[in-house]
């Protein structure tokens, strides 16, 4: 069997000296990620390009941007090199951990993980913090990370495979002050009253703008999230605010909010898992399968 595609062999330093520098689109950021000169990443990219008889990279000035065909080359590229090192690892026997990004850390997603890992004590997990979607589907995508966990909005990016494993109720979080905190329980219609506050920029939050455009309430998107206790302290100062939180969340009692069931209808979080599409790693599997043993019957996904 060759290795060749129409006489060309392809080079792993030249591929990975690619997709390196279609994730910065800068030569100089990614000649500094590989430990190259920029004049030696520059080699490596242009004989790729000579024995693939394509250009893959439009310069234009300092402007770096894919052409067509560099587009095109890209997933399958990153899926080659992730082939690669899978390859190296299993030859040296090794148990490399599953390296696992979580955002969306408001909403406390380790707590979740936690109750899964707990249950398999034997899953290899290397854990990383991104600050959202985007950073997390660039990693996985560029072979840094083999798994994330988060809110993913729409389906999944191309070459990414993706499961939602749980859906989570969500509730009203406000100041004790406000006048709905003395409620058993809210309708999302309820809220009209009042405004709707998110630590973030819109585009940031598909759910909660989403959830207000649905039950014609105002939102107010904006600052910048500070993690829950300040989020929980700035409600209790404001109380003519009201946001959400996952009802499952644990708040402290003096933290001087109070947390109020939605109903009819209950609005769901939805939690997946993301990995590049055709990834059989095992303890990728288990993780999987504990995420959705785990789920409460009232958050399973159908």
């Amino acid at each position: 069997m060759s290795g060749k595609v129409n006489g060309v062999e392809l080079d792993l330093g030249q591929a990975r000296a690619f997709v390196v520098t279609a994730g910065h689109l800068h030569f100089g950021r990614a000649a500094g990620e590989l430990f190259l000169t920029q004049q030696a990443l520059s080699k490596r990219v242009a004989r790729l390009e000579e024995s693939l008889g394509v250009r893959l990279f439009d310069r234009t000035g300092h402007a770096v941007r894919l052409t067509p065909a560099g587009e095109r080359f890209l997933e399958p590229a990153r899926r080659a090199l992730a082939a690669a090192d899978a390859a190296v690892a299993a030859a040296r026997d090794e148990r490399r951990p599953l390296r696992l990004d979580v955002w969306g850390h408001l909403f406390d997603p380790m707590r979740i993980l936690r109750e899964a890992v707990d249950r398999r004590p034997d899953l290899p997990i290397e854990l990383n913090l991104r600050r959202g979607p985007d950073a997390a589907v660039a990693a996985l995508r560029a072979g840094e990370t083999d798994a994330g966990f988060g809110r993913v909005h729409g389906p999944p990016p191309d070459g990414l495979a993706r499961r939602v494993v749980r859906r989570e109720p969500m509730a009203a979080v406000m100041g004790a002050a406000h006048p709905l905190a003395g409620a058993g329980r809210l309708r999302p219609a309820d809220l009209r009253a009042t405004t709707m506050w998110f630590p973030a920029a819109i585009e940031k939050l598909d759910f909660l703008r989403d959830f207000c455009a649905e039950h014609g309430l105002t939102g107010e998107f904006g600052g910048v999230n500070l993690g829950l206790p300040y989020f929980l302290e700035w409600l209790r100062d404001h109380p003519d605010r009201v946001s959400l939180l996952p009802a499952a969340l644990p708040v402290p009692g003096d933290a001087g909010v109070r947390v109020v069931p939605l109903v009819d209808p209950v609005p769901l979080y939805e939690w997946s898992l993301l990995w590049r599409s055709g990834d059989r790693d095992p303890a990728l599997g288990g993780l999987l399968a504990e995420l959705q043993r785990t789920a409460r019957a009232g958050d399973r996904p159908e």
